[in-house]
């Protein structure tokens, strides 16, 4: 399937800002077996006086922008063409989850995509108390490994709201669980302490996902947004599988891969420093578009 995806994210400062730095995340990458990039385009407006593409260590493409002049607002805009394969789901041959720990002992590479990086917890993903006793209570002693992330994932779609105004950006993963609502950053990071706790590598993915109008209805221009979702390690033969719990449903061809990480700190799509008075608005929007229909 392949995709036309157009990204605008727009800021409106209350008063110039003096100096402003940008740490922007949102290039996509072409991943073996998953998805090719065909074509895209990130631009900043106004245009930067210093600009520098790298990538960070778990390969995410980042780009650094820096204004050494004062701005009043800031647009950035992502014109993406990308191929998303088909995934392909063989049979399950993850081990028993009583036996995973015995697989990463045998997993010798601390390379950026090693489970080593995202079994402990992370800046954004504490150790939850609440949070580990419902996955233990959740996940059957005789699951394997990867039976046990779609029952907690499935669980936390069944216990947890979707509330666009229960949290914010800032919220954590304990905050979000005890009132059983939030986002799909909050479902992510709720499913990542989750599975840390019974032993299984968990990590936070940030993407687009398709989604589709009601029968009969057209489709919304800007009614797309971006999505998170968890990727998971189920031993040295499966690898990272990668669910949605938001939806409760694997991550499949209408899940498009931006960057990749332990939690949203890792993965988010603009950060940065700036200097002035007052605040600031936003505005986003995102088309997700098949080739076919644009």
């Amino acid at each position: 399937m392949i995709y036309d995806i157009a990204l605008t994210i727009d800021y409106d400062y209350a008063a110039p800002s003096d100096r402003s730095r940008t740490l922007v995340r949102l290039m996509a990458p072409s991943l073996p077996g998953e998805q090719q990039v065909l074509s895209q385009r990130l631009t900043l407006e106004p245009r930067p006086d210093e600009q520098r593409e790298m990538e960070d260590f778990f390969g995410n493409a980042t780009t650094t922008a820096v204004w050494h002049r004062p701005i009043g607002a800031l647009a950035l805009t992502l014109a993406l063409k990308i191929e998303r394969l088909v995934p392909v789901e063989g049979a399950d041959l993850s081990p028993l989850l009583r036996d995973l720990d015995d697989a990463l002992a045998g997993c010798t590479d601390l390379g950026p995509d090693s489970p080593h990086h995202f079994r402990g917890p992370s800046a954004r993903v504490p150790e939850v108390a609440e949070i580990s006793a419902f996955a233990r209570k959740t996940v059957g002693k005789g699951m394997t490994t990867r039976q046990a992330i779609e029952a907690l994932g499935g669980a936390l779609h069944q216990a947890m709201a979707f509330d666009a105004e229960a949290t914010s950006v800032e919220t954590g993963p304990a905050e979000a669980f005890a009132q059983r609502s939030g986002v799909c950053q909050d479902f992510a990071h709720v499913m990542i302490a989750g599975l840390r706790a019974l032993g299984i590598p968990a990590g936070y993915v940030s993407g687009f996902l398709r989604t589709l109008p009601p029968p009969g209805e057209p489709r919304l221009e800007g009614a797309d947004a971006m999505h998170a979702w968890v990727r998971a390690w189920a031993g040295p033969v499966t690898g990272w599988i990668e669910f949605d719990p938001t939806n409760d449903q694997p991550a499949g061809v209408d899940y498009i891969t931006v960057a990749r990480g332990r939690d949203y700190r890792d993965v988010s799509p603009v950060m940065g420093v700036m200097r002035t008075t007052g605040g600031q608005d936003s505005r986003h929007s995102v088309d997700v578009v098949p080739a076919d229909e644009s």
